[in-house]
């Protein structure tokens, strides 16, 4: 099969690779139909590493996928041939700590797909997974939209894992594919308001159309004083979603004492520090966020019920030859792109 691959900082090729095949009676093979392009792929693309987590050349990555089940192992009951499914790419092993406690996101032996040290993306013609990780999609969801629900799931657990958004005020600072998920989100779980910034204006008109009830520049014009004035009594809950230290410390000074500012963002940096006596005399609270803890099933839901329509970020489509010009474009944040999707089938309709 074919299969995009990392070569080097910026550098990547399309190669022949081993055909994956069925091995366990869990396993279920895939035709890889839509692929979404993530930070953290541009990250590894132009960087080499997200902190301690290093590409060794060649690496494939990507994660953010939808596939058609090829065939399915003998112990396997959720999908068959045909389906159109939605995949979770964090493999974790059922049997740790971690999982025992209702965190297989944290499993202390996950596989996440497109990790270094873990396991070889989805940017490829044909992939294995297990049973556990393939959510069918229902009748008449594009492989696109079942794509696009790993990034969803990502807001659905920032959003409801920590803190209750209904009647709340609510800022999202980042507004890229996960501040938009954030935000998609919030709305559907009744928030009261959502204030957004972006440093790119048409990600913040983006935000705009897509619900906040203010959005704007922190570049431009002073992001904490438009809020507050708006919200004098500040904000209940903080999404950082862009892992900016700017963006962590404006998030600080718009929240009201016994907030939230919970970090969503994948900073590239190895430290980040707070204005700690003010973080300390609002007694606020921070929350990180590991991606999402099996959301899948619940983010489907909300999709499939037309409480949250995440279609709007698919903005580019390429093929898989092309990849590199969807990873520079992403990288460039040019031409308003908000989620470059890779069309491995050859699908117009996605």
């Amino acid at each position: 099969m074919k299969a995009m691959t990392l070569t080097g900082i910026r550098q990547m090729a399309l190669r022949e690779a081993p055909e994956p095949r069925i091995e366990n009676d869990s396993d279920v093979l895939l035709d890889v139909a839509v692929v979404g392009v993530c930070g953290s792929d541009v990250h590894y693309y132009t960087t080499g590493r997200i902190g301690s987590q290093v590409v060794k050349y060649p690496f494939r990555v990507g994660h953010e996928f939808s596939g058609v089940v090829v065939k399915t192992g003998s112990a396997v009951t959720r999908v068959k041939a045909g389906d159109v499914v939605a995949v979770d790419p964090a493999i974790s092993c059922g049997a740790c700590d971690q999982c025992r406690g209702g965190r297989p996101h944290t499993c202390r032996r996950l596989r996440f797909l497109g990790c270094p040290g873990q396991a070889e993306g989805c940017l490829c013609e044909r992939i294995v997974m297990p049973e556990q990780c393939c959510f069918p999609a229902p009748r008449g969801m594009t492989a696109t939209r079942a794509a696009l629900l790993e990034p969803l799931a990502i807001g659905v657990y920032a959003a409801r894992a920590f803190t209750r958004l209904s009647g709340a005020r609510v800022g999202i600072l980042g507004c890229g594919p996960i501040g938009l998920s954030v935000m998609l989100a919030a709305r559907a779980d009744g928030a009261a308001a959502i204030y957004a910034t972006d440093r790119i204006d048409a990600r913040a008109a983006v935000a705009r159309r897509a619900g906040a009830d203010w959005a704007g520049n922190p570049d431009s014009e002073d992001a904490v004083a438009a809020v507050a004035a708006r919200e004098p009594l500040l904000l209940d809950t903080v999404f950082e979603c862009c892992g900016q230290q700017d963006a962590m410390d404006q998030a600080v000074e718009m929240l009201k004492p016994g907030g939230s500012l919970i970090l969503v963002g994948i900073p590239e940096v190895d430290r980040v520090s707070f204005q700690i006596d003010l973080v300390r005399r609002r007694e606020l609270r921070i929350q990180n966020v590991r991606r999402q803890n099996e959301r899948v099933e619940e983010t489907m839901e909300l999709v499939a019920s037309g409480r949250a329509d995440p279609d709007f970020m698919a903005t580019h489509r390429f093929p898989l030859a092309r990849t590199k010009e969807a990873f520079d474009l992403v990288s460039a944040y040019g031409d308003g792109v908000i989620k470059a999707m890779i069309d491995v089938r050859g699908e117009a309709n996605g």
